[in-house]
């Protein structure tokens, strides 16, 4: 006869209502409680801006008494003037459902405002996206960007400037191995790197543009701050602008993607006032890079950069954000940005992550660019985890491998 089992705990991991429905599933509920049950199991905390101070108070008293909690400035309760307060708003998906329900019923508009703005948030998955011939359906896996320097100053010692032949056979061999789109750049955008004329960066990348649009079925990106040179790609059949400096340096740029209909990457950047530190293993990198609020600030400047190219015509459905590895930002921040990077979904638009050999990853190892393999490995995986849609790299195999694995891990 077998001896009585003792009674065994664990805790289940929530955060995926995937796992958390197999799991409702598994106790054998009434089917009808499956729905009602799970929205209980999972739990958001959601920072909102900028509350008058009875806003605030009505939301948190709309928020505790289904149980949940929201977090105010001490100012409030003092009601001093006019005083604004940020909130971070603690609960389940259904006490967020149940207090969305109440605020679309409160006089106040600044309370309908946070009911669409928390509406939003709680509608994590992005639409399938048209990038040049192809669709990209971010639920389905992640997406790899090989990068093709034609510069003669890389920082990861790849440049091909001048080189044609060897740019061109570099992007057929990473569409061989699994990239999805190739990211053409002709102006190094290193720590401390100087700045080229339109004209010879369109002479660096126009031809291998050019090329690539007809040797391979891939959409092509174009790595660039300028419009002349973005015009000049999009004319050659390139799909994609990646604008490092997020619309904010050539006025023009914004009317020409949105005349072309195509996708922009919108990168954070700070201007290069930040002091660039040189290491003989890393190279150069950030130092006293100043934010307040280092995520909240990106998120900002992101979304100031969004609404100048949906402005201008560009569709919100074509935009991708990135939130600037690298930089103006310290080796430090560059890993907060990593470790939070989940934060960015907030936003409403895939995310490209960029780590691939940076010094970061150098001074954490203490490695020169071309040994910064496994680091990136590392750092593809963990960003993967954490919610980017396309990941920017230099060895594309390896990292068709890291994404595939960490993909049937997340996706399955």
């Amino acid at each position: 006869m077998k001896g009585k089992r003792e009674m065994n705990g664990r805790i289940i991991t929530s955060d995926s209502e995937k796992i958390l429905v197999e799991e409702i599933l598994k106790i054998g509920p009434e089917a009808a409680g499956v729905g009602i049950m799970s929205p209980k199991g999972q739990f958001r905390i959601i920072r909102l801006d900028g509350l008058k101070c009875a806003a605030a108070n009505i939301l948190k008293q709309e928020m505790l008494s289904r149980g949940g909690e929201v977090v105010i400035s001490n100012m409030v309760y003092r009601l001093e003037g006019n005083v604004t307060t940020n909130a971070l708003i603690m609960g389940t998906i259904a006490q967020f459902q149940a207090l969305i329900c109440k605020l679309r019923l409160q006089p106040l508009k600044s309370l309908i405002e946070a009911a669409d703005i928390l509406t939003r948030l709680l509608e994590v998955p992005f639409a399938p996206m048209k990038i040049g011939s192809k669709e990209f359906n971010w639920e389905s896996r992640t997406y790899i960007m090989g990068i093709i320097n034609v510069t003669p100053d890389s920082f990861s010692g790849d440049g091909l400037a001048g080189n044609v032949e060897k740019a061109v056979e570099q992007g057929k061999r990473f569409a061989a191995q699994g990239a999805d789109i190739l990211d053409i750049g002709g102006e190094s955008t290193r720590p401390g790197s100087e700045a080229v004329s339109a004209d010879e960066e369109l002479r660096r990348v126009i031809p291998v543009v050019k090329r690539l649009c007809r040797e391979t079925s891939l959409p092509i990106s174009i790595d660039t701050s300028k419009s002349e040179v973005a015009k000049a790609a999009l004319s050659e059949g390139a799909a994609v602008i990646n604008d490092v400096w997020g619309l904010n340096r050539d006025s023009g740029l914004k009317e020409v993607i949105s005349r072309a209909n195509a996708t922009v990457v919108i990168m954070h950047n700070r201007n290069a006032s930040e002091k660039v530190a040189y290491e003989s293993k890393t190279g150069g990198f950030y130092q006293g890079a100043d934010y307040e609020d280092l995520i909240g600030e990106i998120c900002h400047s992101l979304r100031d950069s969004i609404k100048l190219a949906v402005d201008a015509g560009i569709p919100f459905e074509k935009i991708v954000i990135d939130p600037g590895i690298g930089f103006g930002k310290t080796p430090e921040q560059n890993l907060t940005i990593l470790r939070r990077l989940a934060e960015f979904k907030s936003l409403g638009c895939p995310i490209l992550l960029g780590t691939s050999r940076k010094s970061f990853i150098g001074r954490v190892l203490d490695r020169q660019p071309g040994e910064r393999l496994f680091g990136t490995a590392a750092s593809i995986a963990l960003g993967i985890a954490a919610g980017a849609n396309i990941v920017r790299v230099h060895d594309v195999d390896e990292m068709v491998q890291v994404a595939r694995l960490t993909d049937a891990v997340l996706r399955a």
